[in-house]
């Protein structure tokens, strides 16, 4: 009969010397623990790692091949946020294999250190500078076939032309490598004679009309993650108006000082064009999950005004003219002139913050303007997630803008206080809005998802609502669609930014010569069923925002809820 008690034992002695940084007890207890339950990956990986920091190469190979053969990943790799960076690469194939050639490499084993990296980078590693720095390494890249297998570029004394024609390679090199399914809409011959083009046309092309190809190139990747800007280490240009699509047409929202006359006008064109051709030009350039994703993300594309200019929507960089309409006054025009931004301004930059959210901070917003109460899903957009206690309707509403942890406290310990307000006050309803959340770590999310699932009060017909719409997506379509398969939650607003099955990941990489910033995601994200190929969840109250209770600080998601029956049949 198995020891499970003695055998329970000596694996908490051994996590707990690996915690301690203890190799050689750590090794010991590992060993101990693979012979008493050789299948389970995760338990050789700590042994290898205890056995690479004794210096004991070929033992760490040795667990690291057995590690490949049971599978790295199990339930403790969801708490890997809580370790060191490289840990958490751990999960992947890729990485096992790098590491067996970094053991390769340190024991003098060249040819097959070099053979181990080159399985690695064919399996998708992520981070190449790793390999490229590493001192270990060093003789190494001096082999030619090492420098191609690393894309190791010396940019000094190279034309503008090189340079950009080493990008282009290995930006082509990079998505053919971790694109999860990069030939998916596009054959990869097609590809291939695009990035010849591009490559050939490189003399002729600006560094931005560069940049406008390479996220044309992007866009058959059905990737909403994937993107391309330049160097973050230089500002950009961006207009200081925000634009909004509302089904009334074009309005700008928020605006630095400096235009707040524009604020609550409609957009008609811009540089003389009419706004559905700018926005019609700029949609092949636009990675999206979903058509939503383009209605969220396209209009701040319009604020990039040298993108527009690299495309040859408006005359000049720096500027544009709007046609613009304020109700029921003659139509007219205002030039708005760019400023600096930083790098989280760019559009197409995926992770948190976003510059989506409606109230850039030091701006001054429509509703800012308007003599009437800010609606609750304006008030905070800044904050990773807040609840307020609604008495009249006996709801709580609760903003989830985020999936991150706030410095002071975490989401975890906010799920706890939350749920301990609802079970302890007279609360009939859980209002969670996820409308203007783009995402961020999905593993944060479990405890707030068990304490949701498991809370009898709320978890039933009638008493949780989910505010959905173009600006969910990543992390947070996860939650949503997490909380749609397993609680009897009833969606309202509009269709959300993602599908509840999609590709996405952010793990971006430098392109050599322009820095400029690319992202690739290489993980499927299947958290509905897998027949489940819808482009959004679909709200069931149809709420979407409108400029018409915009205007007049008005929620049409919150006032359906409100104002919806205690319980609705059938949900």
């Amino acid at each position: 009969m198995p020891d499970s008690i003695g055998y329970l034992r000596t694996l908490a002695s051994a996590e707990a010397q690996t915690g301690s940084a203890k190799w050689p007890a750590a090794a010991a207890l590992w060993a101990r623990v693979v012979e008493l339950n050789p299948v389970v990956g995760y338990y050789w990986i700590q042994l290898a790692e205890a056995r690479y920091e004794l210096d004991d190469f070929a033992g760490a190979i040795a667990a690291y091949e057995q590690a490949e053969q049971a599978g790295v990943w199990s339930r403790a790799a969801l708490n890997v946020e809580d370790l060191h960076p490289e840990a958490i690469e751990t999960v992947f194939p890729a990485e096992v294999a790098y590491r067996i050639a970094t053991c390769r490499i340190r024991s003098g084993d060249t040819d097959g250190a070099v053979s181990d990296l080159r399985r690695a980078v064919a399996l998708g590693l992520r981070d190449l500078d790793r390999p490229r720095s590493d001192s270990h390494w060093e003789d190494a890249r001096a082999n030619p076939a090492v420098r191609e297998l690393l894309m190791i570029v010396d940019t000094e004394g190279i034309t503008r032309d090189e340079g950009w024609r080493a990008d282009v390679a290995y930006f082509a090199r990079e998505v053919k490598r971790r694109a999860y399914a990069p030939f998916a809409s596009v054959s990869e011959s097609d590809f291939d004679a695009a990035v010849a083009r591009l490559s050939s046309d490189v003399p002729g092309l600006s560094d931005f009309q560069i940049v406008a190809e390479l996220l044309r190139l992007l866009r058959p990747l059905d990737d909403g993650h994937a993107f391309a800007i330049p160097d973050q280490s230089k500002p950009g240009l961006g207009l200081p108006v925000k634009f909004f699509m509302f089904p009334e047409g074009l309005f700008i929202t928020a605006a630095t000082d400096a235009y707040r006359e524009t604020l609550g006008a409609q957009v008609l064109s811009i540089d003389g064009r009419p706004v559905d051709e700018v926005l019609a030009a700029v949609e092949p350039l636009l990675s999206r999950d979903n058509d939503q994703q383009v209605k969220w993300i396209g209009p701040e594309v319009l604020r990039w005004t040298p993108l527009l200019h690299a495309v040859g929507l408006i005359a000049e960089p720096d500027q544009v003219t709007l046609g613009l309409r304020f109700g029921d006054r003659p139509t007219g025009t205002v030039l708005v002139k760019a400023v600096e931004v930083g790098p989280h301004d760019y559009p197409m930059v995926a992770p948190p913050p976003r510059p989506t959210r409606p109230r850039p901070e030091g701006w001054i917003s429509l509703p800012d303007t308007v003599d009437a109460p800010m609606p609750l899903y304006l008030r905070n957009c800044d904050l990773p997630y807040w609840f307020e206690y609604l008495p009249d309707s006996a709801a709580v509403y609760f903003q989830f803008n985020g999936v991150a942890d706030q410095p002071r406290e975490s989401l975890a310990a906010f799920s706890e206080r939350l749920f301990t307000f609802i079970d302890s006050n007279d609360v009939t309803k859980l209002i969670i809005d996820v409308r203007w959340n783009g995402g961020g770590n999905t593993y944060l999310v479990q405890p707030l998802l068990h304490r949701l699932i498991g809370c009898r009060k709320i978890n039933q017909p009638g008493c949780l609502y989910v505010i959905i719409g173009r600006g969910t997506f990543s992390a947070a379509q996860n939650t949503a669609t997490a909380i749609e398969r397993e609680t009897n939650a009833i969606f309202v607003g509009e269709p959300s930014g993602s599908r509840p099955n999609f590709i996405g990941e952010t793990i971006p990489f430098l392109l050599p010569y322009s820095k400029t910033l690319v992202n690739v995601a290489d993980l499927y994200w299947e958290t509905s069923w897998p027949m489940d190929h819808r482009p959004w969840i679909a709200p069931e109250l149809y709420a979407p925002p409108t400029f018409e209770s915009y205007q007049q600080n008005q929620d049409p998601a919150l006032d359906a809820i409100l104002s919806s029956r205690e319980h609705v049949a059938g949900w």
